[in-house]
């Protein structure tokens, strides 16, 4: 596999370079590298680990994507666990202020336009030694939503490389949608893994605070985390206003759970 360098933000990342732009729509994803300063980083993740906690006990809607059926809230420590928290943004006054860092806006203006709705946001957990995998994927094959050019940030709070969970990608992959397959052993996870090319991966090393971006047709996934580290990861998935389902063809409003997180008209 490649190893991906950590791209450098000019501006003291609060904006994209005209080269990093052209490489996000080229390659379909780009390494941003360190975003978050260190008091932040410290912040989030007590915040985070509080969350999960409440999450174990019973007390937040996390489901862990690595088993099946009854059992995707069986939270034990001896199956593989792939911890999703879906809208921590409306659970945590913390997650919900990161929405709106002008920083991350700053940088998602550059490849989306000035005009930025929230989608949604989701944390993903991956303990120590038995976190679960994410398979091949593209993200619109979930969300079905037209145009097809939604934007994903994809922010770590701990250090990330191959072997804890860091984020990989197929460039070019992003040029259209393919058709995914079910995940052996989940029923709620997909799979591309059979028509996709290993040694084409790119891995996203990242430090904590750092970020990647992605096309929601960019082919991503993140291996088990089988080290003695955590993984802990948010990914925030902006759209445009306009943006509309194609299960319903009905244009997704502006909400309290579809927010404009930035408008200049």
């Amino acid at each position: 596999m490649q190893s991906a360098q950590t791209v450098e933000a000019r501006n003291g990342y609060k904006a994209l370079s005209q080269e990093q732009v052209a490489s996000f729509w080229e390659n379909g994803f780009l390494v941003v590298g360190k975003v978050l300063e260190d008091e932040l980083i410290d912040e989030m993740r007590a915040e985070y680990d509080a969350e999960f906690a409440l999450a174990r006990s019973g007390e937040r809607p996390v489901r862990n994507l690595a088993v099946t059926g009854e059992d995707d809230h069986d939270h034990g420590d001896d199956e593989q666990e792939l911890l999703q928290f879906m809208q921590i943004s409306e659970h945590n006054l913390s997650f919900h202020q990161l929405t709106y860092h002008e920083r991350l806006l700053d940088i998602i203006e550059d490849v989306l336009g000035p005009n930025i709705q929230l989608f949604h946001n989701q944390a993903i957990y991956k303990p120590p030694h038995h976190g679960g995998p994410v398979f091949w994927h593209q993200d619109n094959a979930y969300w079905k939503c037209l145009p097809a050019n939604l934007v994903s940030c994809w922010l770590t709070f701990d250090d990330v490389d191959l072997h804890n969970g860091a984020m990989q990608f197929i460039p070019g992959s992003h040029l259209r949608p393919m058709i995914h397959d079910q995940a052996q052993g989940s029923d709620v996870l997909l799979d591309m893994g059979k028509l996709v090319d290993d040694s084409q991966a790119v891995v996203a090393d990242l430090p904590a605070g750092g970020i990647t971006l992605h096309h929601c047709q960019t082919l991503h996934r993140t291996a088990p985390n089988t080290t003695d580290r955590q993984r802990r990861a948010l990914a925030i998935h902006y759209m445009t206003p306009g943006t509309k389902s194609a299960r319903t063809n009905e244009t997704i409003e502006v909400s309290f759970s579809h927010p404009m997180l930035r408008m200049r008209v």
